[in-house]
């Protein structure tokens, strides 16, 4: 009988420790679900940089409910330093920063900047407003602890005691941004200070964070810890970890913790910035996947730099053939497509590359993105859309100096016999019955076709 017992326990034992492991991998993966398509939005840093105010950011929300929702764009987010008073366009550390934070030194948005956040109600006014409009509200931080936190030893909530000089590290501290000094993973009570912050932001209703100056150098101690907190927190948070490049050694852990993060450093309205990201994206296309997603960064298109780090107050420099490029590569690359300027200052052209239905559904639906070729100047990337049989092929020219003709074998992408093709930024229709399909292209020139088999 006890024989028997002993065996009725170790069997009910393993089951329930099964059950667990299995319920923890479930939570653990359970993010993933949170941005299951390429999540898309406005971000304030392009336009604005650190100076973003209020009204700024809810003339973005009102625009993006009445012009862009329907495609799918849904994210508001409040880029750097929403926490500095006094904080000025074109670069860092010039002045002394007047920072607003509170007593277990978490930071909270400057009321001189975003009214509705006084009497300690932090952004949760700012997200209510923008939820309201069937949109989703994020912010941005730097990866630590803040300085000031340190020099008066703010006790970290939830901590027994613990104060913030007792877990930080100056060792790694960000180089472009010294407002926050290194967590120590493994120090007690650094968990407890990162499930201080997203218990706040969740309070707030934080629906998407961008952390800053976790990927070069890979921070994977300071990630675990983020990815810890962020699922305690009770509200799902979109993570998006910033900003490249992210090296690829790191490719396992960051697609297991977040759900998009940045391949390269900032891309701006630049030529060059264009031609580096579709370099270093070669590499990327194997961890393409729902709810974790390489990100091309900011789309630097339309209004941009009103108050921000790069050049003056302008319209994009990219020509139209280079925005047509950069809009094409990050669809069809399925990157999270997160536009950077100005929205309300939008011109129709602008408006026209957010807004096309076809080029939508190709970012939400299309899978098995791989890159065919990248040479001599020229670029082949292919997709499929398992929902209705169509095949996808975006098609670039990258050199400088000559137009030539980008083509690929039908064989390639899976066709044989006739196809009927749409060009999906003109509307054209045609049937092919050879068996290549190309186009002659100008230099930065690109096209993107949809085709059907039609054996």
């Amino acid at each position: 009988m006890k024989i028997t017992n002993l065996l009725t326990m170790a069997i009910g034992a393993f089951f329930l420790s099964a059950a667990t492991n299995a319920q923890n991998t479930f939570q653990k993966e359970e993010f993933k679900q949170w941005a299951q398509t390429p999540p898309m939005g406005w971000n304030s840093w392009d336009c604005y940089g650190p100076t973003v105010e209020e009204h700024e950011v809810k003339a973005n929300a009102d625009y993006m409910a009445k012009e862009l929702k329907k495609f799918g764009w849904e994210y508001v987010v409040v880029d750097i330093r929403w926490f500095v008073e006094n904080d000025k366009a074109g670069g860092y550390n010039q002045t002394d920063p007047r920072y607003v934070i509170d007593q277990y030194g978490r930071y909270l948005p400057a009321v001189n900047r975003f009214p509705s956040a006084k009497d300690g109600q932090g952004f949760k006014p700012l997200a209510d407003y923008i939820h309201k409009k069937g949109l989703k509200f994020g912010i941005h931080i730097m990866r630590g602890i803040p300085k000031k936190a340190v020099e008066e030893k703010m006790p970290i909530k939830g901590a027994n005691g613990i104060t913030a000089d007792q877990i930080y590290s100056t060792a790694l501290q960000c180089e472009w941004l010294r407002d926050n000094y290194t967590v120590v993973a493994d120090k007690p009570g650094a968990q407890e200070y990162y499930n201080s912050i997203f218990e706040l932001y969740a309070q707030w209703g934080v629906d998407f964070i961008k952390i800053d100056d976790l990927s070069r150098p890979y921070h994977e101690g300071e990630i675990n810890l983020i990815r810890n907190a962020i699922d305690k927190c009770g509200r799902k948070i979109v993570l998006s970890t910033s900003p490249g490049e992210t090296p690829i050694s790191a490719a396992p852990h960051v697609s297991t913790h977040a759900n998009m993060w940045r391949m390269v450093d900032d891309v701006w309205d630049t030529w060059p910035h264009i031609t580096h990201l579709m370099d270093v994206a070669q590499k990327w296309y194997p961890y393409i996947a729902p709810g974790t997603w390489p990100d091309c960064d900011m789309i630097p298109l339309g209004r941009i730099s009103i108050r921000g780090e790069r050049g003056n107050d302008r319209m994009t420099r990219l020509t139209k053939d280079e925005q047509y490029t950069l809009i094409t590569f990050f669809n069809i690359f399925k990157s999270p497509l997160f536009f950077g300027g100005d929205l309300p200052s939008n011109d129709a052209f602008t408006l026209s590359l957010l807004t096309n239905k076809e080029l939508a559904k190709m970012h939400n639906e299309s899978t098995a993105v791989k890159q065919l070729f990248q040479k001599d100047g020229k670029i082949a990337v292919t997709s499929k859309n398992a929902k209705d049989g169509s095949v996808y092929l975006a098609l670039f020219n990258i050199s400088d100096k000559d137009s030539q003709k980008v083509s690929v074998n039908l064989s390639d992408l899976g066709i044989s016999g006739t196809a009927e093709v749409l060009n999906m930024w003109t509307g054209e229709k045609s049937k092919l019955n050879s068996k290549e399909i190309g186009a002659d292209l100008r230099p930065h020139a690109s096209v993107l076709y949809q085709l059907k088999s039609k054996k």
